[in-house]
C-alpha cells in the first residue's frame, strides 16, 4: 500500500461480478484503489511471480482452473503476507470459512456485498495481517530469544491447575521424545528435598501486592539419577486476596557455574601444592569439633601441630623445587596414616596438623603421633637423591577453658616449640605451665624492647687475676638488666628471649661501646698507662654485617683505647656454627691487634683444628670443671691438660668461676696463669670496679 492507494488484485471470472466490485470500489473513501483483474488462478500467479506483489487479494473460490481451498492455498504461498479476502456464493460458504480458519484475513458472500462493507473489509483485513505480521515477529524475536538463553519457560494458572513446560525441560532432565509435564508437581517431585520446603514456601506465600518476583537455586534430579543445579526465577500474579492466581518464568541450568564455584572454594580451602586442607578449613572444622564438645564433653578431640626439622637446609641446598616435592610427598604420606574422619592440613610453609577426633585419652593421640614419626623414617627420593626427615610434635588436647579453635592452635603450637627444644622428646603434649610461660616470655620480649628505649641495661665488670700475682690484669664487661620491677637481672634469665627477637647483635654492640669507653677511662685515672684488658662476650652474629669489621675498628679507635687491650669472647659453639661467616673478620680484627677468646672451652668440640685455624689468644675454662674440682679427680685431669695445651700453644688460660681457697691452690698447683670468679670479685658496677683497681693487688680471701 502506497500512501492512500490500495494495489487489489482481483481472481474473479465472472465478468458482472467483477464489474460490480470495480463500481464499489470506485467510490470515494478514505484509501483509493488500484485494480488488477484476472479471471484464473493460474493468470493470478503470473501476475504476482512476475513481481507485482498486491497490497490485498479479492478471490473468488469457483474458478475454471480450481477448485475449492486449492485457488487459495496457491495464492497465498506466491503471495506471502498480503492479506486475502474470499468472496463466495452461499453454497460455499463452508469453504470460504475453512479458508479463513487456513490464514484467510475475510470472507464475504457476494449477494451481501456493499461499497461500504466491501471498503471495510479490505480496510480491516490489511490491518489485521500487519498486525498478525508484527504478532509473529515479536513470537519469532521471543523464541530466539528463549533459544539463546537455553532456558526452559513455564507458565501456570491457578484455574485450570496445568502448567506448560516448553521443550528445554526435556532436555534439563533427560527425558525423551515428547513426553512432557503439565503440573507444577511433576516439578516439585524432581527438586532435591533439602531444597523443596523453600521452593514450595516462595511459591505459596500469600503475596502483599499484585505481584511478586521470585529467585531460587536448586537442585534437581536429572533422568539419570544425578542431581544438577538449575536457577528459578519468575513472577507471581495475585487476585485482591493475595492469592496466586497466576505464575510464570524460567528454569536455568548452573551446573558450569556451579562447578567453577566448588572449583574456587576448593581453591580458597585447600593448599595449591600438596591438596591438602589449609589454615582456614581447618579451623572451620576444628570450630565445628568444638562445638559438638561444648555440647557433650565426651566428643574429645586433640590437635597435633608439627613442622619438618631442618626444611631450610633442603631448601637452601636443593633448591625450593625439592623443598615442595618433598612436602607433596610427605602430605601424601600423611593421608594414609591418619584415621577415616580426621583431618590432616598444610597451615603454611612446612607446618602441618591433624584434627584427631572422637579420643578416649591422650593415648589416642599418642598413637597417631607415632604413626606419624614412623613415616618419617622411611626414605625419601626427592631431585633423584634419597634423603630422611624427621618433625616435633606439638599436642593440644580438648578441654573446657577452650572457647576458640585459635586458642587450641596456639596451645599445639606452643607444645611443638617445646618438643623441637627437647633433646629427648619429639613429641609434647601441652599443659597450662606452657601457657604460663608463653605469657611470661611475651612480657618479658615487650620489656626488654621497652628497656632498651628507656636505657634500663647497664654494664657491670667483673675482674681477671693473675694467680700468681693477684693482680688484676683485665675484666669482663657483662650485661645486666635494671628491670623497674624484678630488680638486677643477669643474661642467663633474658639471654634466650633476646637471641630470639634478634636484639642481641644490638646489645652486643652497645656493650662494646661501653666497655671500651670505660676502659679508656680507667686507663687514665687508675692505671697510668699500664696494660689493661677488657674482655666483651660478643655473639657471631654481629659479625653477618658487611660493616662489622671497620664497626670495631671504629669503636676502638673512638675510645681511645689499644686494640690490643680489647679481647672479644665466643664460645666454641658459637663460632663452629658460624665459622665461614666469622672467620675471616675474626682474622683481620687479630691483624688488627684485637684479641680473640674462646668462652666456656670444653663444653663443646673442643678440636684442635679449630684453635690451629683461629688462632686464639687465650682459652677460658668453663666454670663446670672448676666447680667439681673438690669431688672429681677427672676435672681435675681436664684442667690440667688445658693448661699444659695452653703453654704448648703459647694461649693463656683463664679459670672461671673460682669459688674457694681449694680451687685457687689447685689451680696454682696445674701452673694456670689467670682465674676469675666470686672468691675474687661479683661483677660490680663500674664505681667499683673503679675501686679494685686502686688496690695494688687483689689478695681476698673469705
Amino acid at each position: 500500500m502506497n500512501g492512500t492507494n490500495i494495489d487489489v488484485l482481483l481472481v474473479e471470472d465472472n465478468p458482472q461480478e467483477a464489474e460490480i466490485v470495480r463500481l464499489y470500489l470506485a467510490k470515494r473513501y478514505s484509501h483509493a484503489y488500484s485494480i488488477r483483474h484476472t479471471r484464473s488462478i493460474a493468470s493470478a500467479l503470473n501476475d504476482i511471480n512476475a513481481g507485482h506483489v498486491p497490497d490485498i487479494v479479492l478471490l473468488d473460490l469457483h474458478l475454471p482452473d480450481t477448485k475449492g481451498l486449492d485457488g487459495y492455498r496457491q495464492i497465498a504461498a506466491a503471495a506471502v503476507g498480503v492479506p486475502i479476502i474470499i468472496l463466495t456464493n452461499c453454497n460455499e460458504e463452508s469453504t470460504a470459512a475453512s479458508a479463513v480458519r487456513a490464514g484467510a484475513q475475510d470472507y464475504l458472500i457476494k449477494r451481501e456485498v456493499n461499497a461500504a462493507l466491501l471498503h471495510r473489509a479490505i480496510i480491516y483485513a490489511i490491518e489485521r495481517q500487519r498486525a498478525e505480521q508484527a504478532l509473529i515477529k515479536v513470537k519469532e524475536r521471543y523464541a530466539l530469544a528463549v533459544a539463546g538463553a537455553n532456558d526452559c519457560i513455564w507458565d501456570w494458572e491457578a484455574d485450570t491447575q496445568k502448567a506448560y513446560f516448553s521443550p528445554r525441560w526435556n532436555e534439563l532432565i533427560g527425558l525423551t521424545g515428547d513426553a512432557g509435564v503439565d503440573r507444577l508437581q511433576d516439578w516439585f517431585e524432581r527438586v532435591h528435598p533439602e531444597d523443596l520446603p523453600e521452593l514450595k514456601r516462595i511459591m505459596s506465600a500469600k503475596l502483599d501486592g499484585p505481584r511478586r518476583h521470585f529467585e531460587y537455586e536448586h537442585r534437581l534430579r536429572h533422568e539419570s539419577g544425578e542431581y544438577l543445579w538449575v536457577y528459578a526465577r519468575g513472577v507471581i500474579l495475585a487476585d485482591k486476596t493475595g492469592r496466586a492466581v497466576r505464575m510464570a518464568g524460567s528454569i536455568s541450568s548452573i551446573a558450569k557455574r556451579k562447578e567453577t564455584e566448588n572449583q574456587l572454594i576448593h581453591r580458597a580451602l585447600h593448599d595449591a601444592l600438596t591438596g591438602l586442607p589449609n589454615r582456614v578449613l581447618f579451623i572451620d572444622r576444628l570450630q565445628q569439633a568444638l562445638r559438638r564438645f561444648k555440647r557433650n564433653n565426651t566428643l574429645r578431640f586433640a590437635v597435633l601441630y608439627f613442622d619438618l626439622d631442618r626444611f631450610k637446609f633442603v631448601n637452601d641446598s636443593l633448591g625450593h623445587s625439592a623443598g615442595d616435592s618433598l612436602l607433596v610427598s610427605i602430605a601424601r604420606r600423611l593421608m594414609s596414616v591418619i584415621r577415616p574422619g580426621d583431618t590432616v592440613a598444610r597451615m603454611g610453609g612446612d607446618e602441618f596438623a591433624v584434627l584427631v577426633s572422637d579420643i578416649e585419652d591422650e593415648a589416642d593421640t599418642a598413637q597417631v603421633s607415632e604413626r606419624i614419626h614412623t613415616l618419617f623414617q622411611q626414605e625419601f627420593s626427592i631431585a633423584g637423591r634419597g634423603m630422611y626427615t624427621s618433625a616435633s610434635i606439638g599436642i593440644a588436647v580438648a578441654a573446657s577453658q577452650y572457647q576458640s579453635p585459635e586458642e587450641i592452635l596456639r596451645d599445639a603450637d606452643l607444645a611443638m616449640y617445646r618438643a623441637k627444644r627437647s633433646e629427648t622428646e619429639n613429641t609434647v603434649i601441652f599443659d597450662t605451665t606452657m601457657h604460663q610461660a608463653a605469657i611470661s616470655r611475651l612480657n618479658m620480649e615487650t620489656d626488654l624492647r621497652r628497656a632498651l628505649a628507656r636505657g634500663e641495661f647497664v654494664v657491670y665488670y667483673q675482674p681477671i687475676v693473675t694467680l700468681s700475682e693477684r693482680r688484676i690484669v683485665a675484666f669482663e664487661a657483662l650485661l645486666r638488666w635494671l628491670h623497674p620491677e624484678k630488680g638486677i637481672l643477669a643474661p642467663d634469665s633474658f639471654l634466650n628471649v633476646v637471641e630470639d627477637t634478634g636484639m642481641l647483635a644490638t646489645l652486643s654492640w652497645w656493650v662494646l661501646e661501653q666497655a671500651c669507653s670505660q676502659a679508656r677511662q680507667w686507663r687514665q685515672v687508675f692505671v697510668n698507662g699500664s696494660p689493661l684488658g677488657m674482655s666483651v662476650n660478643v655473639s657471631a652474629s654481629m659479625f653477618r654485617a658487611r660493616d662489622a669489621l671497620q664497626r670495631v675498628k671504629r669503636i676502638v679507635t673512638e675510645s681511645g683505647i689499644s686494640p690490643q687491650d680489647l679481647s672479644l669472647e665466643l664460645t666454641e659453639r658459637d663460632v663452629i656454627d658460624s665459622e665461614d661467616a666469622t672467620q675471616s673478620v675474626l682474622n683481620e680484627l687479630r691483624e688488627f691487634g684485637v684479641k680473640i677468646h674462646m668462652d666456656d672451652f670444653g663444653t663443646g668440640y673442643s678440636s684442635l683444628s679449630y684453635l690451629q685455624r683461629c688462632s686464639y689468644d687465650t682459652l677460658k675454662i668453663d666454670r663446670s670443671f672448676i666447680q667439681s674440682l673438690d669431688s672429681e679427680t677427672q676435672s681435675a685431669a681436664i684442667i690440667k691438660t688445658i693448661v699444659g695445651l695452653g703453654r704448648m700453644l703459647n694461649i693463656n688460660v683463664v679459670a672461671e668461676g673460682v669459688e674457694s681457697q681449694h680451687q685457687i691452690d689447685a689451680l696454682v698447683s696445674m701452673d694456670c696463669p689467670e682465674a676469675q670468679g666470686f672468691w675474687f670479685s661479683k661483677p660490680v658496677p663500674a664505681i667499683e670496679a673503679g675501686q679494685l683497681l686502686q688496690q695494688k693487688n687483689l689478695r681476698i680471701t673469705h
